[in-house]
């Protein structure tokens, strides 16, 4: 029984929910989503709230029914609230900088890393002294914004030992003992 697949998705105010043959489309404030789904999965939008049932109790069906339930919540939450990740920059003389959608990085390498960042996202740099420079990312869309913090983070993954590297904000690192004489 799949336990994320059966919990009801409760619908904001000022989001629109629309279901054309097998494809899911959401709107909100910040932006229009779609996403396809299988025939198997049945969708359901009832006073305020989306169902999503199931045929049978096959592996691959309760497999679906759970995935499509959580991507159309993620979708929901992405247009009415969005998605931020926030990125973190240890090392020394690592930095990062934006101009409008140009991410700039500078992370120990001979040369600057530069990323042309898609429009849904939004880019915003944080470097305060003493402190390690921050890169937020923000959009209505939770994929993009995950695949482009692991493109960034995979620059330069964090180390055991010192812990340099890009890492995401509040990630525990798991840190080794150096060598012992």
């Amino acid at each position: 029984m799949s336990r994320i697949g059966n919990n009801p998705i409760t619908l904001p105010e000022g989001i629109t929910f629309d279901i054309k043959e097998n494809v899911v489309t959401v709107k909100g404030k910040l932006g229009e989503l779609t996403q396809e789904i299988t025939d198997d999965i049945s969708v359901k939008a009832e006073d305020g709230s989306i169902v999503l049932e199931r045929p049978s109790d096959s592996k691959i069906h309760k497999a679906k029914h759970g995935l499509y339930r959580a991507l159309i919540n993620n979708m929901i939450i992405g247009v009415s609230k969005g998605w931020t990740k926030e990125l973190e920059l240890v090392g020394v003389g690592y930095r990062a900088s934006n101009q409008g959608q140009v991410l700039d990085l500078a992370l120990g390498f001979s040369h600057n890393i530069i990323i042309d960042v898609a429009p849904e996202i939004q880019v915003e740099t944080i470097s305060e002294k003493g402190k390690n420079p921050i890169i937020k990312l923000t959009s209505y869309d939770k994929q993009l914004v995950g695949a482009l913090a692991a493109k960034i983070r995979s620059f330069r993954k964090p180390e055991p030992y010192k812990g340099k590297g890009v890492k995401f904000k509040g990630e525990v690192l798991r840190r080794k003992a150096g060598k012992s004489a």
